[in-house]
């Protein structure tokens, strides 16, 4: 018996051992970087180009491709598939036994290998109960005329667009799961006729041709909350944005090479100078729960997408991610980035709908971000008809279409300042929360507070103020002293600041007037003066 048994064991171990997993392999090294990095023409668009050198964001060891030696090396292994790669990361994402991925570690050019089952990594717990997050919540009913115009003025942007701020000249993608007839509707005929959009690529079919794919038209509802448009009856939120379409999910199961492809479709938008990504997908539980994340993962930093995520803001792209619609089991990945703007879901009234997902103290910041109606959204179905649909995969893209209006009138702006102003315009920034985060935006209040800056070398708000006044610095002002007196000229505070954004706490100043004195530099001169403002 004892014989039998250990003959099983060895039996099943060998089965275990020699199954097909995934991983990302991390290369050590890139070929030819200070050659490409001089020469930029030759991995970016020019497009991609102008902007990074306006915004002054380098090019860098991460904008160079992966050495393709590396990839052709890996490639040619028996047994062994390659189904994305990340130049930012360095890495390919594979399929192939265990013993072969962990041998990989021996080729002088991996650095590391990183399993997408947790259990097979070292010092990693398996996540016993992962909570799926359900992507695709669909309501369908029909409606009347003029039917986005709630979801627009919640957000007060109608200001935006009445300034004639729709979007044009704003490089968006959307990255999704389909987009049925976005070729062919007549809700998209104005998109369509004014060149809008740009290119479109399926990684998940490694094809240009995105409309062959019928399987699932979740891009296509998302697309029409920002571009739609029937005249009369439905109006998105930047109809003349232009657009990249990318498809990286696939709706047939649940896997890690979704992230992969997202990664892949990021890089891609950021070659060609995009300016904001809208993301209505996120991940956190998988069919195989060893690939899921944990909450714990949850934490700004840890998945790979995630990751990818932060490089993403690093280069410049606005990225604009569901909040999740898994309620109290928390944010999904990217949207628990701090460099990703992480949209929630309100009603019709305002109010938190149930389903959006919860922030909580995992997350390096208060997630979500802000939020915008997700509850019975006005959205474009592929057979051309305006119906109501319910999630943050609507709440986001409507958010981002706004946002692009408003990046249209301050394209200078960079998008830590555009984040910022966006959720200080918001109903609740004084007091947020896990469920609304900073609340509903309001882009006339954003508006002014932009102008405010454009106008000034710094922006200081709110005025009066109850516990703390906030201060914005414009970009090219690197540091500054602040002093802060009262009206005898005495001195109270007096601090050296070098970060673009400070919060000063005035619970310790007695209600009354104030001077604050502002000393800096700017292109090279010498600047300085008094604000007064209002402790109450």
């Amino acid at each position: 018996m004892r014989y039998l048994i250990i003959c099983i064991f060895f039996l099943v171990s060998n089965i275990i051992y020699s199954q097909q997993e995934f991983a990302w392999v991390y290369f050590n090294d890139k070929k030819n970087v200070n050659h490409l990095i001089n020469n930029p023409e030759l991995i970016l668009s020019d497009l991609s180009i102008s902007k990074k050198k306006s915004k002054g964001i380098a090019i860098d060891y991460k904008d160079v491709p992966i050495n393709n030696d590396f990839i052709q090396i890996i490639s040619d292994l028996d047994n062994l598939s390659i189904l994305s790669k990340s130049k930012w990361l360095n890495c390919v994402y594979v399929e192939a036994e265990i013993d072969l991925l962990t041998s990989l570690t021996d080729l002088s050019f991996v650095a590391s290998v990183e399993f997408a089952n947790k259990s097979l990594n070292p010092n990693k717990n398996l996540n016993t109960s992962p909570q799926k997050y359900k992507k695709f919540i669909s309501l369908e009913k029909s409606i009347e005329y003029g039917s986005t115009r709630n979801q627009i003025e919640m957000l007060n942007l109608d200001f935006l667009h009445e300034q004639e701020f729709t979007g044009k000249g704003v490089n968006m993608a959307v990255i999704d799961a389909g987009f049925v007839n976005v070729n062919s509707m007549t809700s998209f005929s104005r998109l369509r006729d004014s060149g809008g959009i740009l290119y479109t690529y399926d990684f998940v079919l490694d094809t240009e041709n995105i409309y062959d794919y019928q399987g699932n038209s979740h891009g296509t509802k998302v697309l029409s909350t920002i571009a739609g448009f029937k005249e009369n009856e439905y109006y998105g939120t930047a109809p003349d944005a232009s657009f990249y379409l990318f498809r990286t999910e696939d709706v047939s199961s649940e896997t890690p090479v979704e992230e992969c492809y997202w990664v892949e479709a990021v890089e891609l938008a950021d070659s060609l100078g995009v300016d904001i990504i809208n993301t209505s997908l996120g991940y956190k539980g998988y069919d195989n729960s060893n690939y899921s994340h944990s909450s714990e993962d949850l934490n700004g930093y840890t998945t790979f997408i995630t990751r990818a995520a932060n490089i993403a803001f690093d280069k410049g792209i606005l990225l604009v991610n569901s909040a999740g619609n898994s309620s109290s089991t928390g944010v999904i990945a990217p949207a628990d980035s701090q460099s990703v703007l992480s949209i929630g879901a309100v009603n019709s009234e305002g109010s938190y709908a149930s389903f959006s997902s919860q922030g909580s103290n995992i997350q390096p910041v208060i997630k979500p971000d802000v939020v915008a109606q997700g509850s019975q959204s006005k959205v474009i179905n592929v057979t051309d008809d305006i119906v109501s649909s319910s999630g943050t995969s609507f709440s986001s893209p409507i958010l981002a279409g706004a946002i692009a209006c408003f990046v249209q009138a301050f394209p200078r702006l960079n998008i830590d300042e555009i984040m910022d102003l966006v959720r200080e315009s918001s109903s609740q920034f004084n007091n947020p929360d896990y469920y609304l985060g900073h609340g509903i935006p309001n882009f006339l209040i954003a508006y002014n507070l932009a102008l405010e800056l454009s106008l000034n070398d710094f922006l200081i708000f709110p005025i009066p103020t109850i516990d703390n006044l906030n201060i914005i610095s414009k970009w090219g002002v690197e540091n500054y002293q602040l002093d802060i007196l009262d009206l005898n000229g005495r001195i109270l505070y007096s601090k050296h600041f070098t970060n673009p954004r400070e919060s000063i706490n005035f619970n310790e100043f007695s209600d009354g007037i104030y001077l604050l004195k502002f000393s800096y530099q700017i292109d090279g001169k010498n600047k300085s003066f008094v604000k007064k403002i209002i402790k109450k």
